[in-house]
């Protein structure tokens, strides 16, 4: 078995259906019916589909629905259910390595935080789940997963646990976010909790654990509210918080073991956000950066 995560395997399942859906309004019913011009044909219909919006489907977004194209048909063709796999051959849409994921200023941080209605419970649970993800960095589902007891106010640490790639780490935390936590656990969450027994640190209305969907509509729509225009919603916190680290001196290193990847390149990519910084000082201290600088010294 290769062991996938729950939540692979969901969106693999949830990617598949979009084929699917799209073979059964063309009245291919079984997978033998399949050909390789068929697959291009799906391929073609990705490149060229448009969102509500009118933008087009992101590369990586068709990468990964032909991906899981590919790997359930080559799956169909191992155990036999079909003679081959038509899209063995199918060249997936290259990544683009160096995409640079939008980050917040410290500014914008703060307008967003400052939407949080703090005479309201849930509102109050949102500003410390908001200064959560600012402070560690840590994914969606981490912090929808997080138990009471993965708190460590003394030691000013944070649990994850069964993180991406069911691993686990310790991750630090600011004193700042364990202040709105402590609020939350000491005004809120004793109001939403409705058995004894949940050790869920962030519960909705009804008591429950948070749903992920729902929490990344939560975070989207304080951004909004606060007039930021940058893409994302709790990732978007998580590229600000190792960007904003990488910025002031923080080692790569020391990024990806707090971002829990397990490959540096993947924290690498952080480091082209920082050209940022690198603009400024080049403005402030190159003789061609400005052109009026330029002229002075013909």
């Amino acid at each position: 078995m290769s062991n996938y995560a729950n939540t692979t395997v969901v969106a693999w399942r949830n990617d598949l259906a979009i084929f699917l859906e799209w073979c059964l309004s063309r009245q291919l019913n079984h997978p033998q019916e399949l050909t390789k011009p068929i697959i291009e044909s799906y391929q073609r219909y990705l490149f060229y589909y448009r969102k509500k919006s009118g933008q087009t489907m992101s590369f990586g977004r068709q990468r990964s629905l032909l991906f899981v194209v590919k790997k359930w048909l080559g799956w169909l063709a191992k155990n036999n259910h079909i003679l081959y796999n038509p899209a063995s051959e199918l060249e997936l849409p290259r990544q683009i390595k160096c995409q640079l994921p939008d980050v917040l200023t410290v500014n914008e941080v703060e307008q967003v935080m400052a939407q949080c209605d703090l005479t309201d419970p849930l509102g109050v649970r949102d500003r410390a789940i908001l200064e959560t993800f600012y402070s560690t960095g840590i994914r969606r589902l981490e912090l929808v997963n997080l138990c009471v007891y993965d708190i460590s106010a003394d030691n000013q640490v944070l649990m994850v646990r069964q993180g991406k790639g069911k691993k686990d780490r310790v991750v630090p935390i600011g004193e700042r976010a364990l202040a709105w936590i402590e609020t939350y656990l000491n005004e809120v969450r004793c109001q939403l909790v409705t058995r004894h027994q949940e050790m869920t640190l962030f519960l909705n209305y009804q008591g429950d654990k948070l749903a992920p969907e729902t929490l990344t509509d939560h975070v989207r729509n304080y951004i909004r509210q606060a007039g930021i225009k940058k893409s994302g919603s709790c990732h978007l916190f998580r590229h600000t918080m190792a960007t904003t680290m990488l910025e002031n001196g923080a080692d790569v290193r020391f990024i990806q073991e707090m971002l829990g990847h397990a490959c540096l390149s993947t924290t690498q990519r952080y480091t082209h956000v920082s050209i940022r910084q690198l603009k400024e000082i080049h403005r402030a201290t190159h003789p061609s950066a400005k052109i009026d600088q330029a002229k002075n010294t013909e």
